[in-house]
């Protein structure tokens, strides 16, 4: 492709803000993104909910429990598991600091926001992603507390009172629950999925050479 001819393609994020994979994942992307803007490759990524544990009580659960039950790793497994993830992240540059004491969290609270930002804000909805991966992820907070998703809200560029408002009011769940059944029909049962054009779908938490080689043959036959 030449440098005067772009191709914007139309990427779809389905990912869950607790998934140490979407990071990794949209890491990966955006790196490969980064190496392809000079052949005229761009992107227009949206966000979409994925729960991971939709029926995760307001209080979570400490991680090494979850995944122990979940998964049947034994806590030997996952403390090697997030050592692995965490160097996978650090090679996108994200500073992933879970420990045994971590906690995983509910997220339909965050998706509401995350869907309300790309009504309003569509340009911020990546750095609202961005906010929550690195509160839940690097800082261990807690991501059900209303503090804590208006101050990513803000950190983002968001209007941290209006991020209050809707929490508060319950805006947004219903288009939610409708994204979440949407790309379950089209058969996604795991995250990260990157959907591109509407028809190729990339899995897993992919490095960008993955990323840079799909998204290159995709925008040469597009």
């Amino acid at each position: 492709m030449s440098q005067t001819a772009s191709k914007t393609l139309k990427i779809d994020f389905v990912s869950d803000v607790v998934c140490p994979w979407c990071v990794v994942g949209l890491g990966g992307l955006e790196a490969a993104l980064d190496r392809l803007k000079d052949e005229g490759v761009l992107a227009d990524i949206t966000f979409h909910p994925f729960e991971l544990n939709p029926q995760m009580a307001p209080e979570g659960e400490n991680i090494v429990e979850h995944i122990g039950r979940k998964y049947g790793a034994s806590p030997e497994q996952s403390a090697a598991n997030r050592a692995m993830i965490r160097e996978r992240a650090g090679e996108v540059g994200f500073d992933m600091r879970m420990t045994d004491e971590s906690r995983i969290w509910n997220t339909f609270d965050a998706h509401r926001l995350l869907h309300w930002a790309h009504e309003t804000a569509p340009e911020k909805q990546k750095a609202l992603k961005q906010a929550l991966f690195t509160a839940h992820f690097t800082e261990n907070r807690n991501l059900t507390d209303a503090g804590v998703l208006t101050a990513a809200a803000e950190a983002a560029g968001l209007d941290r009172a209006e991020a209050g408002e809707v929490l508060a009011s319950g805006r947004y769940a219903q288009a939610v629950r409708a994204e979440e059944d949407l790309w379950r029909a089209r058969g996604i049962n795991s995250v990260p999925a990157v959907v591109v054009e509407n028809k190729y779908m990339i899995s897993g938490g992919q490095p960008a050479e993955v990323f840079e080689q799909a998204l290159r043959q995709i925008a040469g036959e597009a």
